[in-house]
Protein backbone atom coordinates (compact mmCIF):
# COMPACT_ATOMS: atom_id res chain seq x y z
CA UNK A 1 0.00 0.00 0.00
CA UNK A 2 2.76 2.44 0.93
CA UNK A 3 3.92 3.12 -2.61
CA UNK A 4 6.04 6.12 -3.49
CA UNK A 5 3.21 7.74 -5.45
CA UNK A 6 0.87 7.34 -2.48
CA UNK A 7 3.36 9.20 -0.30
CA UNK A 8 3.77 11.82 -3.02
CA UNK A 9 -0.02 12.33 -3.16
CA UNK A 10 -0.33 12.68 0.60
CA UNK A 11 2.64 15.11 0.76
CA UNK A 12 1.08 17.26 -1.99
CA UNK A 13 -2.23 17.52 -0.09
CA UNK A 14 -0.46 18.28 3.19
CA UNK A 15 1.69 20.96 1.58
CA UNK A 16 -1.14 22.55 -0.44
CA UNK A 17 -3.71 22.34 2.37
CA UNK A 18 -6.55 21.26 0.04
CA UNK A 19 -7.41 18.58 -2.48
CA UNK A 20 -7.99 20.84 -5.49
CA UNK A 21 -4.52 22.46 -5.55
CA UNK A 22 -2.83 19.17 -4.72
CA UNK A 23 -4.66 17.45 -7.58
CA UNK A 24 -3.52 20.18 -9.98
CA UNK A 25 0.07 19.75 -8.79
CA UNK A 26 -0.09 15.99 -9.28
CA UNK A 27 -1.97 16.10 -12.58
CA UNK A 28 -4.78 14.01 -11.08
CA UNK A 29 -8.46 14.65 -10.39
CA UNK A 30 -9.50 15.68 -6.85
CA UNK A 31 -11.61 12.53 -6.53
CA UNK A 32 -8.62 10.32 -7.44
CA UNK A 33 -6.44 12.08 -4.85
CA UNK A 34 -9.19 11.77 -2.24
CA UNK A 35 -9.49 8.05 -2.92
CA UNK A 36 -5.72 7.67 -2.55
CA UNK A 37 -5.79 9.37 0.85
CA UNK A 38 -8.71 7.22 2.05
CA UNK A 39 -6.84 4.05 1.07
CA UNK A 40 -3.74 5.26 2.91
CA UNK A 41 -5.69 6.11 6.07
CA UNK A 42 -7.51 2.76 5.90
CA UNK A 43 -4.16 0.98 5.63
CA UNK A 44 -2.75 2.88 8.61
CA UNK A 45 -5.97 2.63 10.63
CA UNK A 46 -5.76 6.27 11.74
CA UNK A 47 -6.71 9.64 10.17
CA UNK A 48 -3.97 11.84 8.74
CA UNK A 49 -5.98 15.09 8.82
CA UNK A 50 -7.98 16.61 11.65
CA UNK A 51 -10.88 17.64 9.34
CA UNK A 52 -12.18 16.92 5.84
CA UNK A 53 -10.78 20.28 4.67
CA UNK A 54 -7.30 18.71 4.74
CA UNK A 55 -5.69 21.84 6.11
CA UNK A 56 -4.54 20.50 9.52
CA UNK A 57 -2.54 17.34 10.13
CA UNK A 58 -2.93 14.90 12.99
CA UNK A 59 0.11 13.79 14.95
CA UNK A 60 0.31 10.74 12.71
CA UNK A 61 -0.05 12.99 9.67
CA UNK A 62 2.88 15.16 10.76
CA UNK A 63 5.02 12.08 11.31
CA UNK A 64 4.06 10.57 7.93
CA UNK A 65 4.74 13.90 6.16
CA UNK A 66 8.20 14.15 7.70
CA UNK A 67 9.05 10.59 6.63
CA UNK A 68 7.43 11.03 3.20
CA UNK A 69 9.34 14.23 2.39
CA UNK A 70 12.62 12.55 3.34
CA UNK A 71 11.84 9.49 1.22
CA UNK A 72 10.60 11.52 -1.75
CA UNK A 73 13.75 13.65 -1.73
CA UNK A 74 15.93 10.53 -1.73
CA UNK A 75 13.83 8.88 -4.43
CA UNK A 76 13.85 11.95 -6.68
CA UNK A 77 17.61 12.36 -6.20
CA UNK A 78 18.13 8.73 -7.17
CA UNK A 79 15.93 9.07 -10.25
CA UNK A 80 17.84 12.18 -11.38
CA UNK A 81 21.14 10.36 -10.90
CA UNK A 82 19.95 7.34 -12.90
CA UNK A 83 18.58 9.51 -15.70
CA UNK A 84 21.69 11.68 -15.69
CA UNK A 85 23.92 8.63 -15.99
CA UNK A 86 21.79 7.25 -18.83
CA UNK A 87 21.97 10.59 -20.65
CA UNK A 88 25.76 10.86 -20.11
CA UNK A 89 25.35 13.85 -17.79
CA UNK A 90 27.08 11.98 -14.95
CA UNK A 91 29.53 9.12 -14.83
CA UNK A 92 33.21 8.47 -15.36
CA UNK A 93 35.34 7.60 -18.38
CA UNK A 94 38.79 6.02 -18.35
CA UNK A 95 40.73 6.52 -21.57
CA UNK A 96 44.24 5.46 -22.56
CA UNK A 97 45.85 6.75 -25.72
CA UNK A 98 49.21 7.01 -27.40
CA UNK A 99 51.06 10.19 -26.39
CA UNK A 100 50.66 11.92 -29.76
CA UNK A 101 46.85 11.72 -29.54
CA UNK A 102 46.93 12.73 -25.87
CA UNK A 103 48.90 15.83 -26.84
CA UNK A 104 46.92 16.87 -29.93
CA UNK A 105 43.44 15.38 -30.31
CA UNK A 106 42.30 14.95 -26.70
CA UNK A 107 42.86 18.58 -25.62
CA UNK A 108 40.71 19.71 -28.54
CA UNK A 109 38.00 17.15 -27.77
CA UNK A 110 37.78 18.31 -24.16
CA UNK A 111 38.02 22.01 -25.05
CA UNK A 112 35.27 21.77 -27.67
CA UNK A 113 32.90 19.72 -25.52
CA UNK A 114 33.85 20.63 -21.96
CA UNK A 115 30.32 21.78 -21.15
CA UNK A 116 28.95 18.37 -22.16
CA UNK A 117 31.26 16.56 -19.73
CA UNK A 118 31.51 19.10 -16.90
CA UNK A 119 29.95 16.61 -14.46
CA UNK A 120 31.75 13.55 -15.84
CA UNK A 121 35.03 12.33 -14.32
CA UNK A 122 37.52 11.81 -17.17
CA UNK A 123 40.79 9.99 -16.52
CA UNK A 124 43.29 10.30 -19.40
CA UNK A 125 46.46 8.21 -19.59
CA UNK A 126 49.12 8.37 -22.30
CA UNK A 127 51.00 5.11 -22.73
CA UNK A 128 52.35 2.94 -25.55
CA UNK A 129 50.10 0.87 -27.80
CA UNK A 130 50.91 -2.53 -26.29
CA UNK A 131 50.14 -1.26 -22.80
CA UNK A 132 46.87 0.23 -24.06
CA UNK A 133 45.78 -3.14 -25.48
CA UNK A 134 46.46 -4.81 -22.14
CA UNK A 135 44.61 -2.14 -20.17
CA UNK A 136 41.54 -2.37 -22.40
CA UNK A 137 41.45 -6.17 -22.23
CA UNK A 138 41.83 -6.09 -18.43
CA UNK A 139 38.94 -3.60 -18.21
CA UNK A 140 41.17 -0.99 -16.60
CA UNK A 141 40.17 1.59 -19.22
CA UNK A 142 36.93 2.07 -21.14
CA UNK A 143 38.40 3.45 -24.37
CA UNK A 144 41.80 2.95 -25.95
CA UNK A 145 43.40 4.66 -28.95
CA UNK A 146 46.37 2.73 -30.27
CA UNK A 147 48.13 1.01 -33.13
CA UNK A 148 46.99 -2.61 -32.97
CA UNK A 149 48.50 -4.49 -35.92
CA UNK A 150 47.17 -8.04 -35.74
CA UNK A 151 46.48 -7.95 -31.99
CA UNK A 152 42.68 -7.84 -32.20
CA UNK A 153 41.60 -10.84 -30.09
CA UNK A 154 38.94 -9.82 -27.59
CA UNK A 155 38.81 -6.26 -28.89
CA UNK A 156 36.27 -4.23 -30.80
CA UNK A 157 38.27 -1.87 -33.00
CA UNK A 158 37.42 0.88 -35.44
CA UNK A 159 39.91 2.80 -37.55
CA UNK A 160 40.07 6.32 -36.17
CA UNK A 161 42.71 7.92 -38.37
CA UNK A 162 46.00 7.44 -40.16
CA UNK A 163 49.00 9.74 -40.24
CA UNK A 164 52.04 9.67 -42.48
CA UNK A 165 55.54 8.85 -41.35
CA UNK A 166 58.28 11.30 -42.16
CA UNK A 167 61.88 12.11 -41.39
CA UNK A 168 62.58 14.10 -38.24
CA UNK A 169 65.92 15.85 -38.02
CA UNK A 170 67.59 18.70 -36.20
CA UNK A 171 67.28 22.12 -37.83
CA UNK A 172 71.06 22.14 -38.23
CA UNK A 173 71.06 18.82 -40.12
CA UNK A 174 71.72 18.94 -43.88
CA UNK A 175 68.32 17.35 -44.62
CA UNK A 176 66.66 20.31 -42.93
CA UNK A 177 68.12 22.67 -45.56
CA UNK A 178 66.04 21.10 -48.32
CA UNK A 179 62.32 21.01 -49.05
CA UNK A 180 59.98 18.34 -50.34
CA UNK A 181 59.49 14.61 -49.71
CA UNK A 182 62.47 12.35 -49.10
CA UNK A 183 63.33 9.15 -50.98
CA UNK A 184 64.32 6.01 -49.06
CA UNK A 185 67.59 6.01 -50.99
CA UNK A 186 68.56 9.34 -49.40
CA UNK A 187 68.44 7.80 -45.93
CA UNK A 188 70.89 4.96 -46.55
CA UNK A 189 73.86 7.02 -45.42
CA UNK A 190 72.14 8.55 -42.41
CA UNK A 191 72.38 7.43 -38.77
CA UNK A 192 68.86 6.18 -38.01
CA UNK A 193 67.44 6.24 -34.51
CA UNK A 194 65.04 3.29 -34.68
CA UNK A 195 61.88 3.21 -32.62
CA UNK A 196 58.89 0.96 -32.03
CA UNK A 197 56.67 3.16 -34.18
CA UNK A 198 58.87 3.18 -37.26
CA UNK A 199 59.45 -0.59 -36.97
CA UNK A 200 55.83 -1.04 -38.05
CA UNK A 201 56.55 0.38 -41.54
CA UNK A 202 56.28 -2.54 -44.00
CA UNK A 203 58.41 -1.05 -46.77
CA UNK A 204 61.53 -3.13 -47.43
CA UNK A 205 63.86 -0.07 -47.49
CA UNK A 206 62.60 0.86 -44.03
CA UNK A 207 63.26 -2.65 -42.72
CA UNK A 208 66.78 -2.49 -44.13
CA UNK A 209 67.40 0.82 -42.36
CA UNK A 210 66.22 -0.61 -39.05
CA UNK A 211 68.34 -3.75 -39.37
CA UNK A 212 71.51 -1.69 -39.71
CA UNK A 213 70.59 0.85 -37.02
CA UNK A 214 72.79 0.90 -33.92
CA UNK A 215 70.46 3.18 -31.96
CA UNK A 216 66.97 2.44 -30.76
CA UNK A 217 64.68 4.32 -28.36
CA UNK A 218 61.11 3.67 -27.20
CA UNK A 219 60.23 6.90 -25.44
CA UNK A 220 59.28 9.84 -27.68
CA UNK A 221 61.08 12.32 -25.44
CA UNK A 222 64.28 10.26 -25.70
CA UNK A 223 64.00 9.98 -29.48
CA UNK A 224 63.46 13.69 -29.98
CA UNK A 225 66.18 14.53 -27.48
CA UNK A 226 68.73 12.57 -29.51
CA UNK A 227 67.47 14.08 -32.76
CA UNK A 228 67.71 17.58 -31.28
CA UNK A 229 71.30 16.83 -30.29
CA UNK A 230 71.93 15.89 -33.94
CA UNK A 231 72.97 12.36 -32.97
CA UNK A 232 70.87 11.02 -35.83
CA UNK A 233 67.52 11.23 -37.56
CA UNK A 234 64.37 9.26 -36.94
CA UNK A 235 61.16 8.21 -38.65
CA UNK A 236 58.03 9.28 -36.80
CA UNK A 237 54.36 9.92 -37.57
CA UNK A 238 53.49 13.55 -38.26
CA UNK A 239 51.06 13.65 -35.31
CA UNK A 240 53.93 12.92 -32.94
CA UNK A 241 55.82 15.98 -34.13
CA UNK A 242 52.69 18.12 -33.88
CA UNK A 243 52.41 17.06 -30.24
CA UNK A 244 56.04 17.19 -29.16
CA UNK A 245 57.99 19.04 -31.85
CA UNK A 246 59.82 22.32 -31.45
CA UNK A 247 61.54 24.98 -33.53
CA UNK A 248 64.73 22.94 -33.18
CA UNK A 249 63.22 20.09 -35.22
CA UNK A 250 62.19 19.72 -38.85
CA UNK A 251 59.70 17.20 -40.25
CA UNK A 252 59.98 16.18 -43.88
CA UNK A 253 57.49 13.75 -45.46
CA UNK A 254 58.49 10.60 -47.30
CA UNK A 255 57.92 10.08 -51.01
CA UNK A 256 56.50 6.67 -50.07
CA UNK A 257 52.93 7.56 -49.06
CA UNK A 258 52.21 3.98 -47.99
CA UNK A 259 54.30 4.55 -44.86
CA UNK A 260 51.43 5.42 -42.56
CA UNK A 261 50.44 4.64 -39.02
CA UNK A 262 46.91 3.40 -38.33
CA UNK A 263 45.28 4.39 -35.06
CA UNK A 264 42.22 2.51 -33.88
CA UNK A 265 39.68 3.34 -31.22
CA UNK A 266 39.25 0.29 -28.99
CA UNK A 267 37.06 -1.26 -26.36
CA UNK A 268 36.49 -4.79 -25.08
CA UNK A 269 34.46 -6.86 -27.53
CA UNK A 270 32.27 -8.28 -24.74
CA UNK A 271 31.57 -4.94 -23.03
CA UNK A 272 29.02 -2.21 -23.56
CA UNK A 273 30.40 1.27 -22.98
CA UNK A 274 28.79 3.41 -20.27
CA UNK A 275 26.72 6.26 -21.77
CA UNK A 276 29.31 8.95 -20.95
CA UNK A 277 32.11 6.87 -22.51
CA UNK A 278 29.99 6.22 -25.59
CA UNK A 279 29.33 9.95 -25.99
CA UNK A 280 33.01 10.80 -25.50
CA UNK A 281 33.93 8.22 -28.15
CA UNK A 282 31.55 9.95 -30.58
CA UNK A 283 33.07 13.35 -29.79
CA UNK A 284 36.57 11.95 -30.38
CA UNK A 285 35.56 10.67 -33.81
CA UNK A 286 33.88 13.98 -34.68
CA UNK A 287 36.93 15.98 -33.62
CA UNK A 288 39.33 13.76 -35.53
CA UNK A 289 37.18 14.08 -38.66
CA UNK A 290 37.22 17.88 -38.48
CA UNK A 291 40.93 18.11 -37.66
CA UNK A 292 42.14 15.70 -40.34
CA UNK A 293 39.94 17.44 -42.90
CA UNK A 294 41.81 20.68 -42.20
CA UNK A 295 45.29 19.06 -42.21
Amino acid sequence: MLKIETLRGFAAVAQCGNLRDAAATLGRTPSAVSMMLKQLETHLGEPLFETDRKNRLTALGRFVLDQAERELHQFDTTVRAIEGYAKAVYGSVRIATVPSIAGTIMPQVIARHFGTFDQVDIELRDIDSNSILREVLRNRVDIGIATIGQNRAGLHSQLLMTDAFGVVCARSHPLAKEDGPIEWETLKTERIIANSLSESIDAIPSRDLHETSRLKAHNVASILGMVRANIGISLLPKMTILAFGSDALVFRPLVDQTARRELHILRRADATLPPAARLLEERIRDTVASITQDM
